[in-house]
């Protein structure tokens, strides 16, 4: 039986949602996650400071067209008033769900006393909160990790003092700040967080399958799971934990023919949104993840990341998955 998840007054269509990563959760990879499955997908994170969202990356993670609602925009930064005007405009610009950044353990956003540094400082992390919930009508969340470093696991104070300042859902990744991405997530911070507070709570980090995600939420008792690289190459991992978790049973690997009709659509999308310069770099790390575990030696992405053409890429990758239907193996 799937969770119901409901964040604020919206009630997601199921407890699955994409988790924002910085240069992957663009409005493509949103909409694609979606169609196959997702619940819900949060932007890649906004620098709360305004002064800079005239550069190009910024224009393209501020646009939210043709996105299904509920839109989730992911805000970051440390200044409690910055923050609450970058909510306030995200909300005028349609965003309906604001989530704020103290998950991202990158050093570059770390050192500007931002992501999962605030967790270091609790009383400006209450200050944030409150000045950003009262900055706007639509529901505030968190997004977080476990703590600071191993000796300073403080998720369940952030936790409660987040409930009393009127966040609305909180996200955990089972990680600290010093983990980064190394080692397993460890999900018994989480369970403690989720038996402390009553706003839902989704659990994050290393859901890769449909057995893990069952595991995870059996574990923490969370109300969703936040899904972010196990879905990177791999976007119809949701439908396939949806229906694991529906009937216990495994749907089939998708088809050949599926995965390329779901690559080609991607890399047009990328085309398309970015402009082809911009969109046939951005596509060659998607192209990577996706043929993972079909061209192990490489040999074919190498090839594919010196393609500077909309038209050859989507073209070498017709013909790579012609070959594979043929039962041939790539070489350069």
């Amino acid at each position: 039986m799937l969770p119901t998840a409901k964040i604020g007054p919206y009630t997601l269509p199921n407890p699955l949602i994409v988790a924002p990563m910085a240069g992957v959760t663009d409005r493509p990879f949103r909409q694609l996650c979606r169609r196959m499955g997702a619940g819900l997908a949060v932007s890649e994170m906004v620098i709360a400071d305004s002064k800079l969202w005239h550069t190009r990356k910024s224009r393209t993670r501020l646009n939210h067209e043709g996105e299904p609602e509920p839109r989730s925009v992911q805000i970051a930064g440390g200044d409690p008033q910055m923050l609450a005007d970058a909510a306030r405009q995200n909300a005028g610009f349609g965003a309906q769900i604001i989530d704020i950044n103290m998950g991202c353990p990158a050093k570059k956003v770390c050192n500007k006393a931002a992501g999962s540094a605030l967790m270091k400082d609790e009383a400006l992390v209450r200050e944030i909160l409150e000045a950003v919930v009262k900055a706007v009508d639509v529901p505030v969340t968190l997004k977080m990790r476990t703590g600071w470093d191993s000796d300073n696991r403080n998720a369940a104070v952030i936790a409660r003092m987040a409930q009393d300042a009127g966040i609305q859902a909180l996200a955990i990744h089972g990680r600290t700040r010093a983990d980064k991405y190394n080692g397993d997530a460890e999900y018994d911070t989480i369970a403690e967080v989720k038996s402390r507070v009553q706003i839902p709570v989704f659990a994050n980090g290393d859901i890769t399958s449909p057995e893990k995600a069952l595991k995870v939420l059996s574990h923490t008792g969370a109300d969703g799971l936040l899904i972010g690289r196990g879905a990177q190459g791999r976007p119809w991992i949701f439908r396939e934990i949806l229906h694991y978790l529906e009937t216990g049973k495994h749907l089939p690997e998708p088809p050949l023919d599926e995965v390329e009709q779901i690559l080609t659509g991607h890399l047009a999308e990328l085309h398309s949104f970015y402009g082809e310069k911009m969109g046939v770099r951005i596509a060659r790390k998607h192209v990577g993840w996706y043929l993972q575990s079909h061209d192990q030696s490489r040999q074919f992405r190498k090839r594919f990341n010196a393609i500077e053409d909309a038209l050859e890429q989507k073209d070498s990758i017709e013909q790579y998955f012609a070959g594979l239907r043929n039962g041939e193996v790539f070489a350069a």
